[in-house]
């Protein structure tokens, strides 16, 4: 299995006061974790992958903490997630799709085993490219509030040869939100969806 080979950390935190309308009064505040990794296998076609997904589980876990401690430290507040991935042109999507199990587990773990799967996307870009990753609320993906998404990118990455990965965590609904929907306090948490 090959090793990860870190080139980059960045954590950026957002806190939004309102969008227009009144002033909040918790402002939400929105996180997100990059990792800008060299790509193992940039520049070839390989068949056997998966092994990688269990190499980058530790790089989730640093990163899932790593947010938890931008929001404040109390992984109680964390009430939406979201993970996605920016391979560089060397690269094929198929790369950053091994990023699916360890960034979204290790979110879910650090939060208490939440219910919801773990909205991602995807994309082969240029050094500088940017990325919308979804975000949803953590037990129950329905909570239209919730609904939301975070840009991330980096001036410098990927490199033709590296892989940007991200991790989204929010402490709350859309600032403003009245779109209706399920609210997050009729959540009942049996499947992850309602």
């Amino acid at each position: 299995m090959p090793d990860i080979v870190l080139r980059k950390k960045i954590v950026v935190v957002e806190e939004i006061f309102h969008e227009g309308g009144p002033v909040a009064a918790r402002p939400l505040r929105r996180a997100a974790a990059l990792s800008i990794i060299a790509n193992p296998f940039a520049g070839r076609y390989e068949p056997e992958i998966q092994a990688f997904m269990e190499d980058l589980k530790p790089l989730g876990l640093a990163m899932s903490r790593d947010l938890i401690v931008a929001l404040g430290g109390d992984a109680d507040v964390v009430e939406g997630f979201g993970k996605g991935a920016i391979v560089g042109a060397a690269g094929e999507i198929e790369h950053g799709a091994l990023w699916h199990v360890p960034g979204g587990y290790a979110m879910r773990q650090l939060l208490g085993n939440s219910r919801a799967i773990v909205p991602s996307t995807k994309k082969v870009g240029a050094v500088g490219a940017r990325l919308d990753v979804p975000i949803t609320h953590i037990n129950a993906s329905y909570v239209r509030s919730h609904f939301d998404a975070m840009e991330v990118g980096v001036a410098d990455a990927p490199r033709a040869d590296e892989i940007l990965l991200a991790l989204v965590m929010t402490t709350g609904a859309r600032v403003h939100n009245r779109a209706g929907g399920l609210a997050a306090s009729e959540i009942k948490g049996e499947d992850g969806l309602r």
